[in-house]
Order: structure tokens, then C-alpha cells, then sequence
């Protein structure tokens, strides 16, 4: 266990690496905080700390740099999240209000985590499985042709063009609809399946083949694998750190265009509590020289999906963390009212 005096030095040059980007000596340590110690106490400090693997001298540099285990100390006991401003408050909510659907929301959300964080920016949309269905609507395109649209809590939408094996009168399209909805409004998407299993038995003989058809179309819906999807954003902001990323961002790049990677990163992330990965934590290669601040978000109690940010190991995570946390709030509540 380290000692409180070498916990706030490690404090100290986090704070001052991010700050400066430059490797952080005993002599400017002892200039620049309230240490209450001599520069050769700091200077044997230091040393411990990089016997410990916390610190490292990059190149011949006099200064040290936090390693990935620096910045997990620094991130589990010395770091507190840093709460936006009033204004800073305000304007993620003006600039949220403004949204007009689910699709703007999202855009809206990366938008605005890049611009607060200066780093990339990840939003997953609200799962499914997590989703209750608000409303299902069955439209006539033809005499054999429907669309059927999905409306869940969260706002997602849905079309899907149905090719029915037999005419569907609208007398029975409304009898449909209304049995339908009455089956599955309000409950939860992975209920579904259960509650509509025995409602083509409920119409005639004529209209069961159609029933049937809609059904599967719509249970396929709730399965199929489009429901993952994310936006991403700030990618540019990576090129202010170039010097951040051993030899080039090349790797960084490939590994966002990937998204499986960034699914997989974001599924860490715990529903309500923050996850924050650093460097060689995170599986994939290409981003070993990165970090990701990630927290789920939601209506209610429960997450339905996950937002964050990828950046450079050296950024500020206090001021990171601080602006996922809101941010992460204010989306949650968008959907709740929406």
C-alpha cells in the first residue's frame, strides 16, 4: 500500500502530465502543489513509485509519466468525478431539447459528448430486449401488401413491409390492430413471443394465414441483429493527440471503424455504475494506447443502452467522467418523458 504523501504526489503528476504533456520532475512537483515536503523527499517518492510501476521515464526525459496502473489508481481512489457547471448544465439541456426523434437524440448525444470531452464520442442506440412496446401500427398498401411499425418507450421506430399469402380486408386490419395492441402495449419486448402465440387461432380460417405472416414478421423484428447499433463521432478530435499514440493513430482509427470492437467495449460497462478501461485493459490492440469512459443510460432505473468516450490514456477523468455521468442523465430523461 502506498502512503497518503505518495498518493497525492501520483495525484500530482497525473494532474500535471495531463495539464502540461510533458514528463513532470521532482523540482516543478514541489513548485506547483502544497506538497509540504523537500524536492529530494519527492524526488525518493517518485522513485517508489516507479518501482511500483505507477510511473515511467519515457526516453532520457529528467520528468516521469503515469503508467496505465497509475492513472487505475488515480481513476479508483484519488479521482473524483467533476461536476459540470451551471451553464455547462444548461446547455446539454437546451441542446438536447431540441430533438426531434430517437435518431436525432442520438446524433444530438454524440455531438455533445465530443465537443465536452474533445475525444471521440460513442452512443449506442436503446437496445430492444431492453424496450417495452408503446405502439403497433398496421397500415394497407395493397390488398395482399401491409407495413407494420414498431413504436417502443424509448421512441425507436420500426417499418417492415409485409407480403401477405391472401386479401386482408380493413375490417379485419382493425380487428388485428386492436387485438394486438391490446396483447402487447406497455410490456416488455422478450414477453412478446409468449403473448401472441395463440392469437391467429383467435381470427377465421381465411385471415389465420395472414395473422400468421404478420406475427413472424413482427417477432423477427425484435430478434434481428440491427437492433446493435451505434453512432460514433469526434473521430478528428484523435489527431490533436498524435503524440499520445506510439508511433501512429493508424491502429486507433481501424479499431472505431470496427463496430463489433466499440459494441464489445461499451457492453463492459456496467447499467448504472461508470466502467472506465485504461490502455492494455482493453482486449484489442489498437486500442492499447486508449482509454474508455462508459455508463449506461436509460428511462427509469434500468439502462438501455451505453454511452461514452475514447480518447488518449492521458486525458482528464475527472472532467471526462463528469461529462458522461450528465450527459448520460440528461438522454435518460429525454426518453423518459419522450
Amino acid at each position: 500500500m502506498l502512503s497518503e504523501r505518495r498518493l497525492e504526489v501520483l495525484r500530482a503528476i497525473v494532474q500535471d502530465y495531463v495539464g502540461t504533456e510533458e514528463p513532470v520532475g521532482s523540482k516543478a512537483l514541489t513548485e506547483r502543489h502544497r506538497l509540504g515536503v523537500s524536492p529530494a523527499t519527492v524526488r525518493n517518492d517518485m522513485a517508489v513509485l516507479e518501482d511500483e510501476g505507477y510511473i515511467a521515464q519515457p526516453h532520457t526525459s529528467a520528468g516521469r509519466i503515469p503508467t496505465d496502473k497509475g492513472y487505475r489508481l488515480f481513476v479508483d481512489k484519488l479521482a473524483g468525478v467533476k461536476p459540470l457547471s451551471s451553464p455547462e448544465r444548461r446547455a446539454i439541456q437546451n441542446f438536447l431539447d431540441g430533438a426531434v426523434d430517437l435518431d436525432d437524440v442520438v446524433a444530438r448525444t454524440v455531438r455533445l459528448l465530443a465537443q465536452l470531452t474533445r475525444q471521440v464520442a460513442v452512443v449506442q442506440y436503446p437496445s430492444l430486449t431492453r424496450s417495452t412496446v408503446r405502439h403497433v401500427e398496421l397500415l394497407a398498401l395493397a390488398p395482399a401488401r401491409l407495413m407494420l411499425v414498431l413504436i417502443t418507450d424509448t421512441g425507436r421506430v420500426e417499418q417492415r413491409h409485409v407480403d401477405c399469402p391472401a386479401p386482408f380486408s380493413d375490417t379485419s386490419l382493425a380487428d388485428l390492430r386492436a387485438r394486438l395492441n391490446s396483447r402487447v402495449v406497455g410490456r416488455r419486448f422478450t414477453d412478446v413471443p409468449q403473448l401472441v402465440q395463440d392469437l391467429p387461432d383467435s381470427f377465421e380460417p381465411e385471415d389465420r394465414g395472414t395473422v400468421s405472416t404478420v406475427l413472424s414478421t413482427l417477432l423477427e423484428t425484435l430478434v434481428e441483429e440491427t437492433e446493435e447499433r451505434l453512432m460514433i463521432g469526434g473521430t478528428a478530435n484523435l489527431t490533436r493527440f498524435g503524440h499520445d499514440f506510439p508511433l501512429t493513430i493508424r491502429p486507433v482509427l481501424e479499431a472505431l471503424e470496427e463496430q463489433v470492437v466499440l459494441l464489445k467495449l461499451l457492453g463492459e460497462a456496467k447499467d448504472s455504475g461508470m466502467t472506465v478501461r485504461i490502455g492494455h485493459e482493453i482486449a484489442h490492440e489498437g486500442l492499447n494506447s486508449t482509454s474508455v469512459v462508459a455508463v449506461g443510460y436509460g428511462s427509469g432505473d434500468e439502462a438501455v443502452a451505453k454511452l461514452g468516450v475514447v480518447g488518449p490514456t492521458r486525458m482528464d477523468y475527472p472532467g471526462t467522467m463528469g461529462a458522461v455521468r450528465a450527459v448520460a442523465r440528461y438522454v435518460g430523461q429525454i426518453l423518459a418523458e419522450s
